[in-house]
């Protein structure tokens, strides 16, 4: 019991492990903020697009949508940083995980957004269009809200599995959190920075968890 302590619950080896895990924290929390935002810009573009009356914007859209839902994004951001290279395109690493989950993230996030769009009556958009609405102001004001509001769950879903898929950052060595633990662990020789870094995950994605529990409470409730 003694040996399974020191090998991964060892409080000394943790503090010294700390400071350099806090710094891994961080650059996860830089690396969520602009995967995120850039996944929902993207992915209501693209479901806007794949809306559209226009038969070649919207099959472009659905072909994207389709390709990067499709392709592991272990496997996409391994081609962003060590494929483009050969085509003398090198990126940093921050720079190519961003890429990589934004083609990834934002295929998903479109697939959300389309649902929300689509599930908003059609008699909403007419409504809003007798008022003297423009089309614009009609999206931005009437649909998207209703849409909005509908997906949130998936939305706050789709949020909570980025922040999880951002470990697979440390496959290009960028110092995000589980890479910062692996190299402590690799020089400690120990796995208690490890656990660490599964216990600040857990205290970065337990209150996202937790809202998504009770808003879905909240909407079968209502229902």
């Amino acid at each position: 019991m003694d040996t399974f302590i020191q090998t991964f619950f060892n409080i000394d080896i943790m503090m010294q492990a700390f400071p350099l895990l806090m710094k891994g924290a961080v650059m996860t929390l830089k690396l969520c903020a602009v995967v995120i935002l850039c996944g929902l810009t993207g992915g209501l573009m693209l479901a806007l697009a794949a809306l559209s009356p226009r038969r070649f914007l919207r099959w472009s859209a659905i072909g994207f949508i389709d390709l990067f839902r499709a392709l592991p994004p272990l496997v996409l951001l391994v081609f962003v940083y060590s494929g483009l290279p050969f085509a003398g395109i090198r990126l940093a690493p921050f720079w190519a995980v961003v890429i990589a989950f934004f083609l990834n993230n934002s295929a998903y996030f479109a697939e959300v957004f389309r649902a929300g769009i689509n599930a908003v009556p059609k008699g909403q958009t007419e409504a809003a269009r007798a008022t003297g609405l423009s089309g614009p102001q009609t999206l931005i004001h009437v649909v998207l809200p209703q849409a909005i509001r509908n997906v949130l769950p998936d939305l706050l879903s789709n949020t909570v599995e980025v922040v999880k898929l951002t470990s697979l950052a440390s496959v290009v060595s960028l110092s995000e959190l589980l890479y910062n633990a692996n190299m402590a662990r690799s020089v400690t020789y120990n796995s208690s920075p490890l656990v660490l870094a599964a216990g600040m995950y857990l205290v970065l994605l337990w209150p996202l968890v937790r809202v998504v529990s009770r808003y879905q409470r909240g909407l079968s409730s209502s229902h």
